[in-house]
């Protein structure tokens, strides 16, 4: 027979000994964590690149078809059980980033409220009857349709609420599909630097580099045109075969049956240009611009509520709430990476490469954005260079604005290339595999490839001419 006890005769499944051992497991944990404090800063330095990086790589590869979300919030969770950032630290960083939270929420709220009057399905239908019966004149007015949406409401609403709609009308026409659909992916990401409030990512960066309205729009408004240009331009012409004849307009339905309610739709239509014109005022003074969109979606909600055209729970199901824990923990990330002083590493290596002038800051700052949002995804792209550049002591002023445009430039358009760059490319890909269409990563990259350098790169040379000298 077996010994089945510890030393003094209990049994191993006794209660003294569960707590004996549990006690034991606490102390041993706690001496590691004690010991990790008193790690020499190298040893320190590698642990937090090495759960950056795996968290980097995990949101890359997505293993066990586990959300990006999870990924960033376990890399986070990670660094504060091992005490590599203190919990103090972590909440000081979520809190000062507030209005990039506010401002997710307050933009997807104001999508779905408009989506629920109609308004998506009113313009779609507008730009069809402006087409008459030209299937190219639809692909232009897509790509028109797609700008205005991204200008006030997001690259993000334009996949998400475009392209349901545009595919809806497309197959009713009887027109082949891809060639909108991919024209509403693609000027979701192109469109999204004519305003601060066209990308998030723009309010990310925009919320350590204070440049007021005037300095964006003279950097990058003129550059979105330019690209806005060359995306039709490519696609016109890829897509020439495909978009000739035209299209028997007894197929559309009238614009006013997607009205459902006359009064809300009004209220929704005035309520979004006072927010239109809001972003500008408050982009001008510097204000915080999720205040403005949340204010925006509380008056569209107030109305739907009166109308009764949604509920608080209708709104809720449209918010992609994963997208809060999925910034939460790369913030806190690059914050644990941040104290080991490797971004600023970054963006001294970055001024280097640059060679210290304006456009060696544009087209390396350009590069670097564009390689990374599509290896890492633009958000947590973003949020590393602007901690990289944060820091860096810039040889002029023209060189730190070069940087600081090209991060926008980059990390917006940049994304275009591949299937995991953006957000709303993901979102867009699902969208069509609810209709059983099935676009591979290798299928988007072989039209990526056809336009996104070129847009790249005649968007980067546009902002250097821009730059002040």
């Amino acid at each position: 027979m077996g010994w089945s006890g510890d030393p003094c005769g209990r049994p191993l499944d006794s209660p003294a000994v569960l707590v004996a051992d549990t006690e034991s497991i606490t102390k041993e944990w706690h001496t590691f964590v004690f010991l990790l404090f008193q790690l020499p800063a190298l040893a320190k330095t590698l642990l937090i690149s090495l759960i950056a990086l795996s968290t980097l790589v995990g949101i890359m590869v997505r293993p066990f078809k586990l959300d990006e979300a999870r990924i960033a919030m376990a890399g986070a969770a990670l660094l504060l059980l091992l005490g590599l950032i203190s919990p103090l630290d972590a909440l000081t960083v979520l809190l000062n980033d507030w209005n990039i939270f506010f401002f997710f929420l307050g933009m997807m709220s104001l999508s779905a409220l408009a989506e629920a009057a109609g308004l998506f399905d009113w313009l779609a239908a507008r730009a069809a009857a402006l087409a008459g019966r030209s299937s190219r004149r639809l692909f232009l007015n897509t790509f028109l349709l797609g700008s205005l949406i991204s200008m006030i409401l997001s690259n993000d609403a334009t996949a998400l609420i475009l392209t349901p709609i545009v595919y809806t009308l497309v197959t009713r026409l009887r027109l082949p599909v891809l060639p909108y659909l991919f024209a509403c992916t693609f000027i979701a990401d192109t469109a999204s630097f004519l305003l601060p409030v066209s990308n998030p990512i723009n309010i990310i960066v925009l919320s350590t580099f204070r440049l007021d309205l005037w300095t964006f729009l003279r950097l990058l408004f003129i550059p979105s045109l330019v690209v806005i240009g060359i995306n039709m331009g490519v696609f016109f012409l890829l897509y020439r075969r495909q978009l000739r004849g035209s299209f028997d307009p007894k197929r559309l339905l009238s614009a006013a049956t997607s009205i459902r309610h006359q009064g809300y739709f009004r209220y929704t239509s005035i309520v979004l240009m006072m927010v239109a014109l809001a972003y500008i005022v408050a982009a001008a003074t510097q204000f915080p611009l999720s205040i403005v969109a949340i204010a925006g979606a509380l008056l569209l909600l107030l109305g739907a509520l009166r109308w009764k055209q949604a509920t608080i729970r209708d709104i809720g199901n449209h918010i992609s709430w994963s997208i809060f824990g999925f910034i939460a923990g790369m913030f806190i990330v690059v914050r644990a990476v941040e104290e080991t002083n490797l971004t600023t590493q970054l963006g001294q290596l970055l001024l280097h490469l640059s060679g210290g002038s304006s456009i060696g800051a544009v087209m390396v700052g350009t590069a670097g954005a564009a390689i990374g949002t599509n290896l890492i995804n633009n958000v947590p792209m973003a949020v590393v260079l602007t901690s990289a550049l944060h820091g860096v002591q810039y040889t002029t002023a023209s060189t730190r604005l070069g940087f600081i445009a090209a991060t926008i430039f980059g990390c917006d358009l940049g994304p275009n290339l591949t299937t995991v760059g953006s957000l709303a490319t993901v979102l867009w890909l699902l969208i069509l595999r609810r209709r059983n269409l099935e676009v591979s990563g290798l299928d988007y990259f072989k039209i990526g490839i056809m336009v996104t350098p070129l847009m790249l790169v005649a968007g980067a040379l546009t902002i250097w001419l821009l730059l002040p000298r």
